[in-house]
């Protein structure tokens, strides 16, 4: 396998991962670049925390290849962990020292550390410099961890699942900082099985299904490749109520040339239809020039990130 490049700084060649007769890892291959988010997307169990624990050096593979910035995670360790940040789900920290007093002793580890209270202010800790560890909101020890990812100034980040466990509000503040870290040039690379988390913070991602990886791309790309089906959806006002005025009004539309799966539903002074197609475009041109529907209220529902991991687990 080729060292990393400048635009390369993680490659992943045919990596194989056993334990005994069970087989977590089944030859995934994939490559990372310098300055993007990368995502490792897959439910629990797919193998997404022994894939970063490999590209990190904690387990050895049992066979292919990991170079992360031209280096050999489990060889070329001190050189490593001078570029290499982890932040595992969980960790051991000391409950009774501060934020600030955590953040020193981290930075002691390095030769040139960050400034403690720099990361504080990015992280958002300002407020809990001096609360200890242990009364920190679950919030709090996120940033906190992602903190002491940071204060070592390391080139790439390694993620995971970093917001698991988070109310709502805390995961997108989490989010942001994570965003952060990349517009100050660091690559972060982190495993999650949130669909929306993913769609949010990845440049580019893979999905993984039991050792595999089955798609890779941007979430953009990987909707275009695997879910082209979007839906029109909009409102009629109610013009006749002789009849059935649900299957007059799909026959009106199929007269009008609109195609795909048509289904119209009462709803108040009218009906809701939603056309299923691969043309939405010209779905809404069909509507918008044929004479007497009067539709109103147009919405166009596409296809999503989590659309496209059913249709690849179920296919894998």
């Amino acid at each position: 396998m080729m060292g990393a490049t400048a635009d390369r700084v993680v490659e992943v060649d045919r990596l194989r991962k056993s334990y005994g007769d069970h087989e977590v890892l089944r030859g995934i291959s994939f490559h990372v670049r310098r300055g993007e988010v990368f995502g490792l997307l897959g439910p629990n169990g797919a193998g997404k925390t022994t894939a970063l624990e490999t590209l990190v050096g904690l387990r050895r593979p049992t066979s292919g290849t990991v170079e992360v910035l031209g280096l050999v995670p489990a060889r070329d360790r001190r050189a490593f962990t001078e570029r290499v940040s982890v932040q595992p789900q969980a960790a051991a920290l000391f409950p009774t020292l501060t934020v600030f007093e955590t953040l020193r002793l981290f930075a002691s580890f390095y030769s040139g550390p960050r400034d403690p209270e720099s990361v504080i202010s990015e992280f958002g800790l300002e407020a809990a410099r001096r609360t200890r560890v242990k009364h920190l909101s679950g919030g709090q020890q996120r940033r906190l961890l992602l903190g002491i990812a940071s204060i070592g100034n390391p080139e790439i980040l390694v993620l995971d699942e970093p917001s698991a466990g988070l109310d709502p509000a805390s995961r997108r503040n989490l989010w942001d900082v994570i965003e952060r870290q990349r517009e100050l040039g660091a690559t972060v690379i982190l495993s999650t099985h949130q669909m929306d988390e993913a769609t949010r913070l990845c440049d580019r991602l893979a999905i993984l299904v039991a050792g595999r990886i089955e798609a890779e791309g941007s979430p953009e790309e990987l909707i275009r490749e695997h879910s082209r089906v979007s839906t029109v959806a909009f409102f009629l006002p109610e013009r006749s109520s002789s009849g059935d005025a649900a299957a007059v009004a799909v026959a009106e539309l199929e007269r009008a040339g609109i195609t795909g799966g048509i289904t119209a539903s009462p709803e108040r002074d009218g009906l809701r239809i939603a056309v299923e197609t691969e043309d939405p475009d010209g779905v809404l041109r069909r509507i918008a020039f044929t004479p007497g529907l009067h539709a109103t209220g147009f919405r166009v529902i596409r296809s999503s990130l989590e659309d496209v991991f059913l249709e690849v687990s179920d296919g894998a």
